[in-house]
């Protein structure tokens, strides 16, 4: 490697530069992904603090942008965010990530409003956060690809990589563990972090990857980011009730972000096809190991999603009520009983991209899925109430096949394409991955209401019935929509003493005590839960089983970073893609074409 001059710390053809860019992406990875969850846990106690109904009337919008806005923004921007970093710098634009997170981290904690204005005050700087992350994650992984050799490329990238998924279920535990004490320090946590990871950025990484001079793909860039915010929108929308139905997949507005979305993304694809320097170099996809790899980690990215929802609904809506905990315990104890996950993460992912290194990452990236299919069967098996050992054992299994995939998976796309382009590919992974976060929620949780909506309200019914409602208010009550119930159980709410206001006040106290105490709800929508549950598994079995067979399909030589056929590869990139577009050194690296490193490592 050249060397590469900067503000401090080790040159970057120093041995352990390498270790300093691998520990300080992870920091920044880490840091990113843990605030695209941190929330999800908090919600109660952020929508308490700012002293909104996040169950009331019109308020359902600031619930789902509060979920969905960090990881539908990261998903837009991280491909552009990555190729301005294959033009500009990759350490350039991850190192402004950092200091934007930081400053944006501030702005959160410092929330002046109440209601629906602070709402909408956390939601606008969580979309300006997630800029920032995205700067952050579609530049890490480019910049270990550039700093490691191929044979630690798949451990370095399996760390970092691992982090990023951790970081995740970190976000469930550490928001539980905050929210308890006061939901402003969700947001003060970044701080200290985003300030030493700044500086420490700006100090000891340097450029070492060629940059190319290149127009920036306007149209590229705003037809891709209409085209995918408008889907993913419209998927946040089409989950909400319209016009009498349980949702809102025929909600005009909805339809017309869907189809308008693909149509967009459809001519996005064509101006790609066109321009002499697109955002989006489609003729990656040309690579098999590319191709494929973004396919499973997609499907892996979407069953993954739909775990983690549908464990924290089964975990604060029905198990740890009716195990004693009180609904306000029931976020901070979802996080810690989830602990096995995270572990299962941490334990296998370097390993795996350290084993991946030496045999080959097809059989590890397939393995690990098919061991995630596994452990989902296993969930299906076991009852709502269930013992938490076997619980615990399977997400445990869950984690480990998560970490199984994550790291070789990530090896085997990064390392497929050329150097120059690896910012872009990074982004690229990131977008499927981010992307499939959001569709996660879309499809599951349309799934599961289609499930609650077929036998929640006879259940619902019934059960106020028999314990004194008066007939007409059950009825009323069941005949609500069933996401209310279902982002009730997913805040750890208890929605039933709302849901029946006054009437309370007329029922024989022994019975009003009965339908607001911890029982009774958990139970009434636990077998409702249980069979959408089952759906909802199979489908993600059915995801992982293909992302397996995607990974199987990838060449072997794919895996190997001195292949051949992707030497021509790049070539023929450079040829198609790039041509004529003039090299642009880093600044005291000296390098050459000859001297940069080639896709195969």
């Amino acid at each position: 490697m050249a060397q590469s001059t900067g503000a401090g710390g080790l040159t970057a053809d120093h041995p352990k530069y390498k270790w300093v860019a691998l520990s300080n992406t992870t920091l920044g990875t880490l840091i990113a992904t843990i605030n695209g969850s941190i929330v999800l846990i908090s919600l109660p106690a952020i929508f308490n603090g700012i002293k909104l109904d996040a169950l009331g009337a019109g308020n359902v919008s600031y619930l789902l942008w509060m979920l969905m806005g960090y990881m539908l923004v990261t998903a837009v921007l991280v491909v552009t965010l990555g190729r301005l970093g294959d033009m500009f710098g990759r350490v350039r634009i991850y190192n402004a990530g950092f200091a934007v997170f930081t400053v944006v981290s501030i702005a959160l904690s410092l929330d002046p409003f109440s209601g629906g204005k602070g709402a909408l005050w956390l939601i606008g700087w969580r979309v300006v956060q997630a800029i920032g992350g995205a700067m952050l994650m579609a530049n890490s992984a480019a910049i270990l690809t550039d700093a490691f050799p191929a044979a630690q490329r798949g451990m370095a990238l399996g760390i970092n990589i691992v982090a990023a998924l951790a970081g995740q279920f970190i976000g469930l535990v550490l928001g539980g563990v905050l929210a308890d004490w006061d939901w402003r320090s969700v947001f003060w946590v970044s701080v200290p972090v985003g300030i030493v990871g700044t500086i420490w950025a700006y100090r000891s990484l340097h450029e070492t990857a060629q940059r190319r001079k290149a127009r920036i793909d306007w149209w590229g860039n705003l037809t891709f980011a209409v085209g995918l915010t408008a889907l993913l929108a419209g998927i946040t929308y089409g989950i909400q009730p319209y016009g009498g139905h349980t949702q809102g997949w025929t909600n005009p507005w909805v339809l017309a972000a869907l189809i308008g979305g693909v149509v967009v993304l459809l001519v996005f694809c064509l101006i790609e096809a066109k321009v002499a320097e697109p955002m989006f170099p489609l003729a990656l996809f040309r690579i098999p190991a590319f191709a494929s790899g973004n396919a499973a980690n997609l499907l892996s990215s979407i069953a993954r999603g739909g775990l983690q929802f549908m464990l924290i609904i089964w975990l604060q809506g029905i198990w740890l009520p009716l195990h004693g905990y009180n609904y306000e315990q029931t976020p901070l104890w979802a996080g810690i009983y989830l602990l096995p996950l995270t572990i299962g993460f941490l334990a296998a992912g370097p390993v795996a991209g350290h084993l991946s290194d030496k045999f080959g990452a097809r059989l590890f990236a397939a393995g690990g899925l098919l061991v995630m299919a596994a452990s989902f069967g296993g969930l299906l098996l076991i009852p709502s109430d269930f013992n938490y050992v076997v619980f615990a054992l399977l997400v445990f299994v869950n984690g480990l096949g998560g970490g199984l995939f994550s790291a070789p998976n990530t090896a085997l796309i990064m390392s497929s394409v050329p150097a120059h382009l690896r910012g872009a590919a990074s982004g690229m992974r990131a977008t499927f991955q981010n992307s499939g976060m959001v569709l996660s929620i879309g499809v599951f949780f349309s799934l599961m209401v289609a499930g609650l909506s077929s036998s929640l309200p006879n259940t619902l019914d019934s059960g106020l019935t028999a314990q004194g409602v008066p007939a007409q208010a059950a009825h009323t009550i069941a005949s609500l929509p069933p996401v209310g119930t279902l982002f009730a159980a997913f805040l750890g709410y208890n929605p039933i003493g709302t849901l029946l206001g006054p009437v309370l006040g007329h029922l024989p106290a022994a019975n009003a005590h009965t339908l607001t105490g911890r029982q009774f709800f958990p139970h009434l929508i636990s077998g409702p839960f249980h069979d959408g549950l089952v759906v909802v598994f199979w489908l993600a079995i059915a995801m992982a089983v293909v992302g397996a067979l995607a990974s199987l399909l990838t060449p072997k030589s794919a895996g190997r970073e001195q292949a051949a056929d992707l030497v021509a590869t790049e070539e023929r990139l450079e040829e198609e893609v790039y041509s004529a577009t003039p090299l642009v050194p880093t600044p005291g690296s000296g390098q050459t074409l000859a001297d940069s490193e080639s896709p195969a490592g």
